[in-house]
C-alpha cells in the first residue's frame, strides 16, 4: 500500500488544506524520479504549471538533466541525488526525504500522463482567476489616465488566456459552469445619478441631437427610472413627436414608469434643467457601463475560475459568454467616440500545437438585474 508522509517528516507537504491538485503533483513528479524516461509521455506543462515552488524546482530539474541508465537508475541514488541538487537552487526546503516520499507516494508511474493533465487543467484555472482578478483591480484603479483603454487592453489579455485554453482543451459541449454568475454591483454613484439626469434634461432641451447618440441605450444608464426616460426620448424622437418636460413625463406614465413610487413633480424639474450637450452626457454614460460591464465581467469569470468542480472546458464556455458582453459594448464606444483602436492580446505560450480559436465578437448584452 503506498506511503504517505506524516506531516512531520518535512515541511513540503503540510499545506493545510492540501488541495487535491498538490497530491497529483506530489504522484507526477514521483512517477518522474521513479522512471525518468517517462518525461518523453509528459507534454502540456512546465515548472510554472506547479502549485508550489518546491514542486516547480523539481520539474525544471527532472526536465533539465540528462536521463539515467535505467539499470543504473534502479541500482542507486546518483540521479536522485543530482536531481535534489539542482532543485535545491530554486527551492532551499527541499529535503532527500521528500523525493524518497514522492516515489513512495505514486500509486502507478505509468499514469504520468493522466496526472500530467491533471496539473496543465489546475494551472489552467488558476491562469483565468488570475487574469480576470487583473481586469476587476483595473476597473478600479483611479490613477490610471486612460481607464476605458486599459480596460480593454485587459479584458483582450484574459480573451487571449481563454483562446489559449481551448486549444489546450477544445469544449466537447456548451455546458455552462455549474457556479452561479456573482449579481452586478448596485450602483450607488452620485456622479452618475447628477451626469444621467444632466443628460436627460439636455436632451429634452435639445432632441435634434438625441439622433446623434443613438448608440446610446437605456441598459448603459445606473438607473431604471433613467433608462425609461432615455427609451421615452427616444421613442418620441424616432416618432417625431413634440419633446419637451410634459410630453416625455406623459409618455413616462404610458410605460409605467411612475409606478414606483416617483413624483411627476421631481420628474419634470429635473427635465427642466439642461446643461453642456448631450453627447458629452451619453460618451460619460457609456464609458460608465463599459467599466461597470467589464468588472461584472471579471468577477463572473472569476467566480468561475474559483471553483475547482468546473472543468476546463466548462470555463471556456462561461468565459467566452461573459466576455462577450464587453465586445458589444466596445463597438458601441468606438462608435461613440470615433476610436478603433486594435486589440493588443499579451503573447501567450502554446504548449500544445492545435487550431487557433477565437473570443466570440458579438453578442447581445445580458439586462444588468441592478438596473
Amino acid at each position: 500500500m503506498p506511503h504517505t508522509p506524516e506531516p512531520d517528516e518535512d515541511n513540503l507537504d503540510t499545506i493545510t488544506p492540501p488541495q487535491p491538485v498538490f497530491h497529483v503533483e506530489q504522484a507526477l513528479l514521483g512517477a518522474l524520479l521513479l522512471d525518468p524516461h517517462r518525461l518523453d509521455d509528459v507534454n502540456g506543462i512546465t515548472a510554472d504549471s506547479f502549485s508550489t515552488a518546491a514542486h516547480a524546482a523539481l520539474y525544471a530539474a527532472i526536465s533539465a538533466l540528462p536521463r539515467p541508465d535505467p539499470a543504473e537508475h534502479a541500482k542507486n541514488t546518483t540521479w536522485l541525488d543530482r536531481v535534489l541538487s539542482t532543485a535545491l537552487e530554486e527551492a532551499r526546503g527541499l529535503t532527500a526525504s521528500y523525493l524518497h516520499a514522492l516515489v513512495q507516494v505514486c500509486p502507478w508511474p505509468r499514469h504520468a500522463p493522466a496526472y500530467a493533465r491533471m496539473v496543465e487543467a489546475e494551472h489552467a484555472r488558476r491562469r483565468l482567476q488570475t487574469a480576470a482578478e487583473r481586469l476587476v483591480h483595473t476597473v478600479h484603479d483611479a490613477s490610471l489616465p486612460h481607464p476605458v483603454q486599459t480596460a480593454l487592453a485587459e479584458a483582450d489579455a484574459l480573451a487571449a488566456v481563454v483562446d489559449d485554453i481551448a486549444n489546450r482543451f477544445p469544449p466537447r459541449s456548451g455546458v455552462l459552469p455549474r457556479t452561479p454568475a456573482p449579481p452586478p454591483t448596485a450602483a450607488d454613484d452620485t456622479e452618475a445619478v447628477e451626469e444621467e439626469q444632466l443628460l436627460l434634461a439636455t436632451a429634452t432641451a435639445r432632441p435634434d441631437d438625441i439622433d446623434a447618440v443613438r448608440w446610446l441605450l437605456p441598459d448603459d444608464l445606473t438607473l431604471l427610472l433613467h433608462a425609461g426616460l432615455w427609451q421615452c426620448l427616444t421613442t418620441l424622437a424616432r416618432r417625431g413627436e413634440p419633446i419637451d418636460p410634459v410630453t416625455v413625463l406623459w409618455e413616462a406614465q404610458q410605460r409605467g414608469l411612475l409606478d414606483d413610487g416617483s413624483e411627476p413633480g421631481e420628474v419634470l424639474r429635473m427635465l427642466a434643467e439642461p446643461a453642456g450637450s448631450v453627447e458629452h452626457w451619453a460618451e460619460r454614460a457609456i464609458q460608465r457601463s463599459l467599466l461597470a460591464t467589464a468588472e461584472h465581467t471579471g468577477r463572473r469569470i472569476e467566480a468561475y475560475a474559483s471553483d475547482p468542480a468546473n472543468t476546463p472546458f466548462q470555463l471556456v464556455v462561461g468565459a467566452r459568454r461573459a466576455l462577450a458582453d464587453i465586445a458589444a459594448l466596445r463597438a458601441r464606444w468606438q462608435n461613440a467616440t470615433g476610436a478603433t483602436p486594435p486589440q493588443q492580446r499579451r503573447p501567450v505560450p502554446a504548449i500544445r500545437a492545435g487550431p487557433p480559436t477565437t473570443t466570440a465578437a458579438h453578442v447581445v448584452r445580458s439586462t444588468r438585474a441592478a438596473r
